[in-house]
Order: C-alpha cells, then structure tokens, then sequence
C-alpha cells in the first residue's frame, strides 16, 4: 500500500479508483468536519493550454478551529496549513495519495512528540491513511 517516505512525504496506493478516491477523501473530511478550501485540478489546467496530464488534483483542507492553536503552539506551521493531499493516477492507472507525513511536520517545525499540534497531525495522517483503504465489505 505505501512506497513509504520520501523528503517528507506519505505516498500511498489507493484500493480504489481516482474519482473513487477522491470522493472517500471528500466523505472523510466532511465526516470530521474538516473544511475543503480549493481543490486544485492539474490535469484540466494543463489541458486548457494543450498539455495532457494524467489526474492529477491537489485538495487543501483544514479547520481553523483546529488549525488557529497549533499555529500558536508553533507560528512556522503556518507555511504548511491548511494541509494538502494529492491524488494522482499514473500511467498503469495505480491511484496514489501523497501528503507530508506528521513526523516531517513534527521536525521540520520543532514539535516535541507529545506536543497536541503534533497529535493534530498524526490524526490527520490517520485519516488520510483511511482514504485508500479497502473499501469496508458489502460496499462498492
């Protein structure tokens, strides 16, 4: 399921289809009332201008609520909140979701492993983890 980290990034298979995927994604932040803020559709802007890429979209999402005391607790995380996830699909149609891992994040902000932002994040992680899961029996 995972190709592991790399510079600070998750990637990881999806069970399902691209448009599959991105509606679990949709489904789980809405269930944890987690803001969508822009959805950024690569693919269709490299089409308007002739280029062909394969799906490609990159989902900003977070909560302010959430989001407002970890940037207290460390002001840098700003420059990575909201949080992002990309899916793509490649070109043996394998989906995959890639995202900065918490323990990037942790790091790369000074986090001590105990800290509630870095809580929030492996929370995060948890969640997206369940985004290309199987799908649950008697589902689609």
């Amino acid at each position: 399921m995972s190709t592991g980290t790399a510079f600070g990034t998750v990637q990881l298979r999806s069970h399902s289809g691209f448009i599959e995927t991105v509606e679990r994604l949709d489904s789980l932040l809405w269930e944890s009332s987690i803001q969508v803020f822009c959805r950024i559709d690569h693919s269709a802007e490299a089409s308007k201008v002739g280029l062909a890429l394969p799906s490609t979209l990159l989902v900003i999402f977070g909560s302010p609520k959430a989001s407002t005391p970890l940037m207290l607790e460390s002001p840098s995380l700003a420059l990575d909140l909201p949080q992002k996830a990309l899916i793509t699909e490649d070109e043996h149609g394998a989906v995959w979701v890639t995202y900065n891992s918490a323990q990037y994040l942790r790091e790369r902000h000074h986090l001590s492993s105990g800290s509630s932002a870095f809580a929030a994040l492996a929370e995060i992680e948890r969640l997206l983890e369940r985004v290309v899961a199987p799908p649950a029996a008697g589902t689609a």
